[in-house]
């Protein structure tokens, strides 16, 4: 499958400021309640659900793989850009880190118990989500869970384009998001859309979602 020109400009401009990037946001877990209390239902459920491997998707230096490996998850990380996953072995080291792409997962079918989407569907263009959310849906087992987080879009709008600060990227609305995510097969666990914060333009959203067991016979 020939790459689209839009991964590699995401991946060109991520290698070119990682290492900003990951000055930037090492801190923002221990400032932020409500990505921890998420982050820690999802690592609850899993953990409850019999565990298993869990995939950070666009894991970038890798904080939030060491989070949920620390949270008592087999958790690795999945990045397009190869400096991101230089840095998280560098600065994160533990967790297992590989380059790829969301598009082409290189992970076998129904394997997973978690996955985890952080803030790394936005740069896809809105007409190649549904493809995505299918990919995370066939390596995610029976009963799995997923957590997407992305930036939320101001009613009634959908899907909007804005100017973020790496590439070109998207916010969505979470029916809209949830509605691409049940097409796809799975079912809502939790909807939650906070206030942005003082040095946020727009407000933070989260979905949790398990993929909904197959029906045989």
């Amino acid at each position: 499958m020939t790459e689209s020109a839009d991964v590699d400009l995401t991946r060109t401009a991520y290698d070119g400021m990682a290492e900003l990037y990951a000055d930037f946001a090492a801190g923002n877990l221990a400032r932020n309640p409500f990505d921890r209390a998420m982050l820690g239902i999802f690592a609850e459920l899993v953990r409850d659900n019999g565990s298993g491997p869990v995939a950070d998707i666009g894991c970038g230096p890798g904080r939030l793989t060491t989070h949920l490996a620390e949270l008592g998850l087999d958790a690795f990380g999945i990045d397009l850009s190869p400096e991101m996953i230089m840095l998280a072995n560098r600065l994160y080291p533990g967790p297992r880190y590989a380059v790829g792409t969301m598009e082409r997962l290189e992970i076998a079918d129904a394997s997973l118990a978690g996955l985890l989407a952080w803030y790394s569907i936005i740069h896809l263009p809105p007409q190649r989500v549904p493809d995505v959310l299918a990919e995370f849906h066939r390596v995610l087992a029976d009963g799995g869970y997923a957590l997407l987080g992305f930036q939320a879009t101001d009613p009634p709008e959908l899907v909007t384009a804005f100017d973020h600060k790496v590439a070109e990227a998207y916010r969505w609305s979470p029916e809209r998001l949830l509605e691409l995510l049940e097409a796809a097969g799975f079912a809502p666990v939790t909807r939650m859309v906070r206030e942005p914060e003082p040095d946020e333009r727009f407000g933070q959203a989260y979905l949790l979602v398990t993929k909904v067991p197959s029906r045989t016979g």
